[in-house]
Parts: structure tokens; sequence; C-alpha cells
């Protein structure tokens, strides 16, 4: 069988080739761990948003629980 290149342009193409692939696989690579991150984003903002409501329901639960603090009158300025 023989060799449609010649040696030098065989070399050249598997050298030229190689770089393609390792370049490829460097994208996919970047493209998971993006994908990643923005996974753990989510997981960070849903348990945030999970300790905000939270907070609020036990704010709103102590404020119905204790009594309306008294307001102090307001006195008009005089002139």
């Amino acid at each position: 069988m023989m060799n449609r290149f010649p040696p030098r342009l065989s070399a050249a193409r598997r050298n030229a080739e190689a770089m393609l692939k390792q370049t490829r696989k460097k994208e996919a690579n970047s493209k998971l761990e993006q994908e990643r991150e923005r996974g753990e984003l989510a997981l960070k903002s849903a348990r945030l948003r999970e300790l905000r409501l939270a907070k609020e329901a036990a704010d709103r639960e102590a404020a119905a629980a204790s009594p309306p603090a008294a307001r102090k009158a307001v006195r008009a300025k005089q002139k």
C-alpha cells in the first residue's frame, strides 16, 4: 500500500490534527467547567433564598407574637 502524502506532509498533517484535537479537548473541558460553575451558583442561590425566606418567616412570627410597640406622640414644633 502506498502512502498518499509525502512523509513530510504526513508529519505536518499529524501535528496539525494533534493540535486540533488538543484544542477541542480544552474547549470541551472549559464548557464542562462553566456548566459545573453554573450549577454550583444555582445551588448557592437556592440555598440563600431558602435561608432568607426562613428568616423572613421567623421575623413575621416574632412580630406577630410580640405586642405592638407604643408610639411616642409627635409634638408639633413651636415657632
